[in-house]
């Protein structure tokens, strides 16, 4: 009952999708994964329009290999797609991720200075923050040594509900932090830091990776797909990141991390060089180019057949 009562909305958009491209009559239809692809992208096979799927995940989602085998291409945010059909994985092309402007600004600072001697941490959890971050980071920074945690300069995103008691925590132990539930300029933050503590999600590490900052990633648990899992062992493949489980993930563990970081700044800098070289600064073009080469080889398909 549960299935049909999935399929029957899906049936219903489809029929909507396909009226709507019969009357705009769209060179091509892009689906960037979730269910609401699924409409859309049925609908314009059925017509014979162009489609490309793009994955952002180092993992194709549920819906885009349901999609798979109706399109005429597959985007992919990482070198390595997991989980696709190996019939299908000609069809791959890499562009990356698509990045906003202000990322492609931010990519143009050069690593920060230490000649202070301060270790310039972001801790960032997306989009709704993540509180094990705010439960983690705070203990982490008070088991450091009093003349190593003075060394800190902490920014970072908590969810509104535990903003208050995180500058709390800091204020404390008297580290300089700002805390925010949201930052505008994320990616001048991330230009800023050292270090980069986050989860492990596809626009994180695409912007990471631009950018050019080293990080600590905890992907999230309990995914079907474990997609920032496949993201983070990617980006950490690299060089430029370290990935540790959330089970793992601990006050002393950070804390001796966080020490080490500081020992180690040349280190730190190696990764920051890595991770920008796995950068892919021109996603949106390279997608582009993709999406107008299946509309032309369709177009060339039309004047043979006609």
């Amino acid at each position: 009952m549960r299935r049909v009562q999935a399929i029957v909305p899906i049936i219903r958009a489809t029929r909507a999708a396909r009226r709507l491209f019969k009357k705009i009559r769209p060179c091509a239809v892009i689906g960037f994964g979730g269910y609401p692809t699924v409409p859309p992208v049925l609908a314009a096979s059925r017509l014979g329009v162009p489609v490309l799927l793009h994955e952002g995940n180092a993992v194709i989602g549920r819906a885009n290999r349901f999609l798979a085998d109706r399109v005429e291409a597959i985007a992919k945010g990482f070198e390595v797609l997991g989980g696709i059909p190996n019939n299908m994985a000609e069809k791959t092309h890499l562009t990356g991720n698509p990045v906003r402007p202000m990322v492609i600004e931010a990519a143009r600072a050069a690593f920060p200075d230490y000649s202070d001697g301060k270790l310039r941490i972001l801790v960032t959890g997306g989009s709704q923050g993540a509180r094990i971050f705010s439960d983690i980071v705070p203990d982490a920074i008070e088991l450091m040594p009093v003349a190593a945690r003075q060394k800190l300069l902490i920014t970072q995103q908590a969810r509104a509900e535990d903003t208050e008691r995180v500058r709390e925590a800091y204020g404390r132990l008297g580290v300089d932090a700002e805390i925010q539930s949201f930052f505008a300029d994320l990616p001048v933050r991330i230009a800023q830091a050292h270090l980069v503590i986050a989860r492990a999600g596809a626009s994180t590490i695409s912007e990471l990776a631009v950018i050019g900052r080293p990080a600590i990633l905890v992907p999230l648990p309990g995914a079907i797909d474990q997609d920032q899992a496949a993201n983070a062992e990617q980006f950490a493949a690299t060089g430029a990141a370290i990935v540790v489980a959330q089970s793992v993930f601990s006050p002393q563990w950070l804390a001796t991390s966080l020490v080490e970081a500081q020992a180690d700044m040349d280190g730190l800098a190696r990764r920051a060089a890595a991770a920008k070289q796995a950068g892919i600064a021109d996603a949106a073009e390279r997608l582009a180019d993709l999406v107008q080469r299946i509309v032309t080889n369709k177009e060339k398909i039309y004047e043979v057949a006609g």
